[in-house]
This record gives structure tokens, C-alpha cells and sequence, in this order.
């Protein structure tokens, strides 16, 4: 049950800690290479403001959903696993749904691997301690 409960966690770490680092890359790419193209290109203003918008809330995104599933996990929430799964889950939809767009490259694969390892992380989750004890206490009333 520990071991378990010690591979999920490790499993669901290490896709926060993926999902994190393709943020970071993510508004580091927009530094170092989009914005200087598109604030040299003849694009209005206003679409230069709408593309820094999106690709750095599409970093902001994955920030937030890596945190509130490292929250969940760790804090032992009663609702942990569907929310860390709702999150896994919604990763795993960007990454599908941009492919198409964009095709294929390392921000894509590192988020799809991120989302894969959260929620094979969350199908492994146990329940909590408490949990395990409350229902060994129910059934031992019962015997």
C-alpha cells in the first residue's frame, strides 16, 4: 500500500515537474525567439498584444494546473484524485488538440508525457490513511 501510494506520488511529481519546465521553456521561447519577430514584423499592435497574451497565458495555464495537482495530491484532499485528474486530463486535451495546429514538436510531446505521467500517477493514488482506517473500523464493527 506504501509503495504504491509512493509511486503515485513520485509519478505525479515528476509531471508537475515536466509541466513546470515546459512553462518555463515556454515563456523563455516567447523571450528569446516569438517577441522579437513579432514586435519587428507589421503586425498592428493590437495582434502582437493578442499573440503575447496567448502564448504566455498558455504557459500560465500549465503553471496553475501543475500547482493545484501537486496541492491535491500532497494535501490529501478528499477530492484529490478527480480534481489531479480533471488537470491531467485537460493537458493531455491541449496537447492533442494543438498538434493539428502546429504539429508536432518538443513543447507537444513534453506535455502530453506530462499529463500521461499525472494521470497514471492519479490511477495508481490509494486512498489516504484516514480513509483505509475508516473503513477498516467499519468492517471490524460489522464482523
Amino acid at each position: 500500500m506504501i509503495a504504491r501510494r509512493t509511486v503515485s506520488r513520485t509519478l505525479v511529481t515528476l509531471g508537475c515537474v515536466v509541466l513546470l519546465v515546459a512553462a518555463t521553456l515556454h515563456c523563455l521561447a516567447y523571450l528569446k525567439f516569438s517577441a522579437p519577430v513579432v514586435h519587428g514584423s507589421n503586425l498592428p499592435i493590437a495582434l502582437q498584444s493578442v499573440f503575447e497574451i496567448a502564448f504566455l497565458s498558455m504557459a500560465w495555464s500549465w503553471i496553475v494546473l501543475a500547482l493545484i495537482v501537486l496541492v491535491v495530491t500532497f494535501g490529501e484532499a478528499r477530492l484529490g484524485k478527480p480534481i489531479a485528474l480533471i488537470c491531467g486530463f485537460a493537458v493531455l486535451i491541449q496537447a492533442v488538440f494543438t498538434v493539428p495546429m502546429v504539429g508536432f514538436f518538443i513543447g507537444n510531446e513534453m506535455i502530453g508525457a506530462a499529463s500521461l505521467l499525472i494521470i497514471i500517477g492519479c490511477f495508481l493514488h490509494c486512498q489516504s490513511h484516514a480513509a483505509a482506517e475508516k473503513i477498516n473500523v467499519i468492517s471490524n464493527q460489522n464482523d
